[in-house]
């Protein structure tokens, strides 16, 4: 009895997961499955698999899935772990924020467009994770508290907004600063890429504005 009740709070017309949680959920379990699925093959630099999949940036043209399967490469259990805690921190956020359809069809946007500006580096040869995705969105999440609801979220989604452009200006190099790169747990050889953290974000507010955008002016066009 207790499981097709369940099966009808998580499919029925008023779900308790939203679009949101539920992208998430396969992202997380996408990442979780590859991991797993690689645990047993050797070194993660040595899998053939895993160098199908992720960032190279020579490759993505021949080889354009690697703008969507680099997120779910993972270089160690701990980097996936802290990805995986971030993910829960992120469907909270979601929920806190009240995020809808729209809002998950521009993450989804921004998922390749994460991935497509790390070529604007030279310095990244090789990436994998979900962290700059993570990124683009609390900057989604931030974005629509901005433009809907009372003054006090607004100040909310601004607030985050700017510590978000804090935390980037820490961590990439900014008019030559030189910022030391942090190792990646149980990752020998592999350091966090800070610079996906500000691709991520990027891509979140572009494919936030953007889709934004085209839904006010739509009506606009439909009346003029």
């Amino acid at each position: 009895m207790a499981m097709p009740r369940l099966l009808r709070l998580l499919w029925g017309k008023r779900s308790l997961l939203s679009s949101w949680t539920w992208l998430i959920l396969a992202w997380a379990l996408l990442s979780w499955g590859l991991w797993l699925s690689q645990r047993n093959a050797g070194a993660w630099v040595q899998a053939p698999r895993m160098g199908l999949l992720d960032w190279q940036p020579g490759l993505w043209q021949s080889q354009p899935w690697r703008l969507w399967t680099a997120a779910l490469v993972h270089w160690s259990g701990a980097h996936l772990l802290l990805n995986l805690l971030a993910c829960a921190a992120l469907v909270a956020w979601g929920n806190a924020v009240g995020v809808g359809a729209r809002q998950t069809l521009a993450w989804l946007l921004a998922w390749p467009l994460a991935q497509l500006l790390l070529a604007t580096t030279p310095s990244l040869p090789r990436y994998g994770g979900l962290s700059g995705l993570l990124h683009a969105g609390v900057a989604i999440g931030a974005w629509a508290l901005v433009w809907q609801g009372p003054t006090r979220r607004r100040l909310v989604g601004a607030a985050v907004l700017v510590g978000l452009a804090i935390k980037l200006a820490f961590e990439v190099p900014l008019l030559g600063r030189d910022v030391p790169a942090l190792p990646l747990p149980d990752a020998p050889g592999f350091v966090v890429a800070n610079y996906a953290h500000f691709t991520g974000t990027v891509a979140g507010l572009v494919c936030a504005s953007a889709l934004h955008l085209a839904l006010r002016l739509g009506p606009q066009r439909a009346r003029g």
